[in-house]
C-alpha cells in the first residue's frame, strides 16, 4: 500500500524520516486543534502547542516554521483522512447506487470524527497567509473532484442517469458541503439526529437528485 505522506508535501521540515514527520505533525495538529478552539488561533502560542503535544518548543520548530503552518496542516490532515476513506470505499464496492451510498457514508463518518478540525478550518482560514489560503482552496476543489470523478464513472457505466457536467459539479459540491454541515450545524443537528440518521436522510436526498428515488449501500 502506498504510504500516506500528506503531512509532508508542502510544509518544509528539518527531519529526514518521513514516518516520524507524519507522526509528530499529527501530534502537533491534534494538540493545536484543541487549543485553537478553546482559546482562539491568535491567543494560542506555539509554546502552548508544544506543551500540549508533549514536545519541546525546539522539537516543534523542527517540524513546522510558524503557527500558520500548523493551521494549514489541520486542513491537510482533513483532506488526507477523507480521501483515504473514500478510496477504500470505492475499492470495496460493486458499483452503482451501492458505491455512491458507501462513499457518502464514509465521507460523512470522517466529518463526524474530525468535526473539531473542520469547524476550526471554517473559523480560522482567514488567518492563513495568502499562499496557504490558495492551497486550501485548491485542495478543496481537488477533493470535490473525487466525488465528481466517481459520478462521471457511474454515468459512463450507465449506473447513473446522464447529467451535464455543470449538474455533476453541483452534486459533487452538495456532497462535500453536506458533510461539512454536520460540523458547523452540529449545535442543532446532534440534538435531533444521530450520525446514522443524518447519513440515511442525506443519502436519500442526494440519490433523489440523481435517480428520483432512494439508494443505499448493503449493510452486513
Amino acid at each position: 500500500m502506498e504510504k500516506d505522506l500528506s503531512l509532508l508535501k508542502d510544509v518544509p521540515t528539518q527531519v529526514k524520516d518521513p514516518e516520524l514527520v507524519k507522526k509528530r505533525r499529527r501530534q502537533i495538529v491534534d494538540a493545536a486543534v484543541e487549543l485553537f478552539i478553546r482559546k482562539g488561533f491568535h491567543k494560542t502560542t506555539t509554546r502552548e502547542i508544544a506543551q500540549k503535544a508533549g514536545l519541546s518548543i525546539g522539537s516543534v520548530y523542527e517540524y513546522v516554521s510558524t503557527k500558520e503552518d500548523v493551521l494549514y496542516l489541520v486542513c491537510d490532515v482533513i483532506h488526507a483522512e477523507a480521501e483515504r476513506q473514500i478510496r477504500e470505499a470505492l475499492a470495496r464496492t460493486a458499483g452503482g447506487r451501492e458505491t455512491l451510498a458507501e462513499v457518502i457514508r464514509e465521507y460523512f463518518l470522517v466529518c463526524d470524527r474530525m468535526s473539531d478540525h473542520i469547524l476550526l478550518v471554517y473559523q480560522e482560514t482567514q488567518s492563513l497567509p495568502s499562499r496557504w489560503r490558495k492551497k486550501v482552496l485548491e485542495n478543496e476543489v481537488r477533493f470535490t473532484g473525487l466525488f465528481k470523478g466517481m459520478l462521471e464513472r457511474l454515468v459512463t457505466a450507465g449506473e447513473v442517469p446522464a447529467l451535464e457536467e455543470r449538474a455533476l459539479d453541483l452534486v459533487a459540491h452538495n456532497i462535500t458541503v453536506l458533510g461539512h454541515m454536520w460540523t458547523f450545524r452540529r449545535w442543532f443537528l446532534r440534538r435531533h439526529y444521530s450520525i446514522e440518521e443524518y447519513i440515511t436522510i442525506q443519502t436519500a436526498l442526494i440519490c433523489g437528485e440523481l435517480f428520483g428515488s432512494k439508494c443505499g449501500a448493503k449493510r452486513s
